[in-house]
């Protein structure tokens, strides 16, 4: 049974960059779908896997319809799930201490891996993800991805720390087409502790 991530902050509690409608709609309407749609498939399918390793190892599920199922719905549980523990009220600003250096050292500078991630976000066409994802060995990678899929999809070792949703339902309530200006609010409820600690994760192998 995956159960969907329960969210220790209000509806509002994200007000003015993400609202309050658009939070309890994203949440209790398309999480709740995905988490639900999920646990039907992975039922049906007979599979009872962690769901990282689940979406790991999609191309074991025989039955091609209730693969099809599994990745979009088990890609909308998990996806979803980061997307709201790593964000926070009154968080944002630059990550500090040893994750912070971290960023600086890959990609030159904070606003270097801002800009790099957002643009990634924006050009995506169509519904989809940015990410900022890490392997086992300390590396980190910016990529994006359509639909509900993530990089755990794509066999290559990374796990995602953290995410942007640009289905237009993260939204286009408040933004309406301006996904650019929902990009940049993101980074205003960033809890960059939650995204340091699913780097120490994903490095410690957990």
């Amino acid at each position: 049974m995956y159960s969907q991530y329960k969210l220790p902050y209000s509806y509002d509690a994200l007000e003015p960059l993400i609202d309050a409608l658009t939070m309890e709609t994203h949440y209790s309407k398309h999480h709740a779908a995905y988490t639900k749609n999920l646990n039907d498939a992975a039922e049906k399918a007979g599979v009872n896997k962690e769901i990282g390793a689940l979406l790991s190892s999609l191309e074991e599920i025989p039955d091609a319809a209730l693969r099809q199922a599994i990745r979009n719905n088990g890609g909308g549980f998990y996806n979803h799930n980061l997307y709201f523990s790593t964000m926070a009220p009154g968080a944002g600003g630059e990550p500090s201490g040893a994750f912070g250096k971290l960023l600086e050292g890959t990609f030159g500078s904070f606003s270097a891996f801002q800009e790099q991630l957002s643009g990634l976000a924006v050009a995506r066409f169509g519904s989809g993800w940015a990410w900022l994802s890490a392997n086992r060995g300390g590396e980190l990678l910016l990529s994006s991805s359509p639909n509900q899929d993530n990089p755990l999809m794509e066999g290559a070792g990374y796990t995602p720390i953290l995410g942007i949703d640009v289905w237009e339902h993260a939204y286009y309530l408040k933004y309406k087409n301006l996904r650019a200006d929902y990009v940049k609010a993101f980074f205003g409820v960033i809890d960059w502790a939650a995204v340091a600690g699913n780097y120490e994760a994903v490095k410690g192998g957990q």
